[in-house]
């Protein structure tokens, strides 16, 4: 009789050998993808989407709601204030009284807030009208309308002292001047070259601000408000600069027929006149992809700064030439992220 644990076979480990297979390890790991496609070029959501919300028009059910809860919630205080004072006068009269006189002062205050705004409106038309003129006259070459076009700008700065010199030297020279263009050109060289550098100025600090912040704030609609509060300011400043003066009210009239111009044509988006601006962020966006999209929402808010210089500006570009994104962009964030001939190309 066989023995059964012969027939079985030996008892023990096998061993089975496998195919050479490389040993799993960092340094033969996939790379992680990055979200949101970060790998792709960046494209400025912040400043596109911040253009979105500031030339979105309220809608006509929007305007009544607000329109109707606001005269409602004035008519609420106003009686609700009258009671008080009343109520206050007949209880103790020397309090009554100086209430009723704080009342009435925050009445003049809110008045003059009021013809300081419709101000703003009215010096914003006039400067709109203004430019416009130039324009007609430019082309039509009509030299009557020019110097028309001249007094109004004469008187539009009379009380800035920084251009004293500039009106002094257009004194001596525009009756030397025979036509539209030549008289134009000087007033634009003369009044308008220190408002101009002002103006980039201003525009090349919101770039820096907004490139900045985008940046390094990690934190979710950041970029969005910090790039709606610097254009805001940005826009309001360049009003000012010019002549504007515009109020709260206007500065975000102006804001919004600037911001829907641009998304209108297309403007607020990825074109030819960034492509410097994106060579940088398209280098920097393989370290970071905030830096990246810091320096393409630094250019866009550039080219919303440019576009409200051209809004703004009494005249139109004669002589001098109007300001490319890439200059500016190159002016503003160079030493930003790096060194100027990685931010931008040569004009």
């Amino acid at each position: 009789m066989s023995d059964p644990s012969r027939a079985q076979g030996p008892r023990g480990p096998v061993l089975i050998e496998l195919d050479a297979r490389p040993v799993a390890g960092p340094d033969n790991a996939p790379p992680v993808p990055e979200a949101d496609g970060a790998t792709d070029m960046p494209q400025g959501r912040a400043m596109q989407r911040m253009a979105q919300l500031a030339a979105r028009p309220p809608s006509r059910l929007t305007r009544w709601f607000w329109g109707l809860a606001l005269t409602l919630l004035g008519a609420v205080i106003s009686v609700a204030a009258w009671d008080f004072v009343l109520g206050l006068i007949a209880r103790a009269p020397l309090l009554g009284y100086a209430v009723t006189a704080i009342t009435a002062a925050l009445l003049v205050v809110l008045l003059a807030i009021a013809l300081r705004e419709a101000s703003a409106f009215a010096r914003l038309g006039r400067i709109d009208k203004l430019n416009h003129a130039a324009r007609a006259a430019l082309a039509t070459e009509d030299l009557g309308t020019a110097r028309e076009v001249l007094g109004a700008l004469e008187r539009l700065y009379k009380a800035r002292p920084e251009l004293d010199w500039g009106r002094a030297r257009l004194e001596e020279r525009k009756a030397d001047q025979f036509d539209a263009a030549t008289l134009l050109g000087l007033a634009e060289s003369e009044l308008l070259a220190p408002l101009d550098a002002a103006a980039r100025a201003e525009v090349e600090g919101a770039a820096r601000q907004v490139a900045t912040v985008t940046a390094l704030v990690p934190i979710a609609l950041a970029d969005v408000a910090a790039a709606l509060t610097a254009n805001l300011r940005m826009i309001r400043r360049i009003a000012e600069i010019y002549g504007g003066r515009s109020g709260t009210l206007g500065s975000w009239r102006l804001t919004r027929a600037v911001m829907t111009h641009l998304v209108a044509t297309g403007a607020v988006a990825i074109g030819d006149d960034l492509i410097g601006s994106l060579s940088g962020g398209g280098v920097l966006s393989k370290i970071s992809r905030r830096f990246g999209e810091g320096v393409v929402n630094g250019a866009l808010t550039a080219r919303v700064g440019i576009a409200a210089i051209e809004v703004c500006r009494p005249l139109p570009y004669v002589r001098a030439t109007r300001p490319s994104v890439t200059g500016v962009v190159r002016q503003a964030l160079t030493g930003l992220f790096g060194q100027r001939e990685d931010l931008s190309t040569k004009d």
